[in-house]
């Protein structure tokens, strides 16, 4: 079974990983399961940048093929915030719980058709001796008034979607995985994997 590392050592997003990828029977790693240890710079200006980084560091480590993922929150009131530096807004030890908390409050007052925003999710695999492919997916929403939800990870309790009447925590891993960003964006890599695969 042929091994792809993904550029991460986030647990809850190998689960999704794992779930969306699942057709294509491959051995996939997290950098962790792989043994491998890499501080990556992630000093791009694009979600497609930074996963291209992340990608390429780690293909130069391994010499396999590797996928990386670069995702965020934009929230259009906050001029994209906080955009590519999602993961490291208001610092990367503090808990999701209060960066929510702050976000919803930096929205105190807004109405709900202001509220609009978006999950971004770039998608990039890097290959050994090919040139690396880079995808996007986006899901629109809104940011809801309080958290909501159990089932999903990061900004997912605040992230309402007002065609299921609920936010992205509060959907069932299957219906998440469907319509959420990642998810997209992996769907986009699958057909350009499947090539690769192939003509190996």
């Amino acid at each position: 079974m042929r091994t792809i590392i993904f550029a991460t050592s986030n647990q809850n997003k190998m689960r999704e990983i794992r779930e969306i990828l699942a057709g294509l029977h491959l051995n996939i790693l997290s950098m962790k399961e792989a043994g491998i240890e890499a501080d990556i710079v992630e000093d791009g200006k694009s979600f497609e940048e930074n996963a291209q980084i992340k990608a390429e560091t780690i293909r130069n480590i391994s010499g396999e093929i590797v996928l990386a993922d670069d995702s965020g929150l934009e929230i259009d009131y906050l001029g994209g915030e906080p955009g590519i530096y999602s993961a490291r807004y208001m610092g990367e030890d503090t808990s999701y719980h209060v960066k929510n908390g702050s976000l919803i409050e930096r929205l105190n007052g807004v109405p709900d058709e202001e509220r609009t925003a978006r999950f971004v999710c770039a998608v990039a695999a890097a290959f050994p001796d090919r040139e690396t492919q880079v995808v996007r997916g986006t899901i629109e929403g809104r940011i809801g008034y309080e958290e909501a939800g159990e089932n999903g990870f990061g900004y997912d309790p605040i992230f309402y979607v007002p065609e299921y009447g609920c936010t992205t925590a509060e959907l069932d891993p299957e219906k998440k995985n469907e319509i959420s960003h990642r998810g997209k964006a992996l769907r986009m890599i699958l057909p350009i994997l499947r090539d690769y695969l192939q003509a190996e």
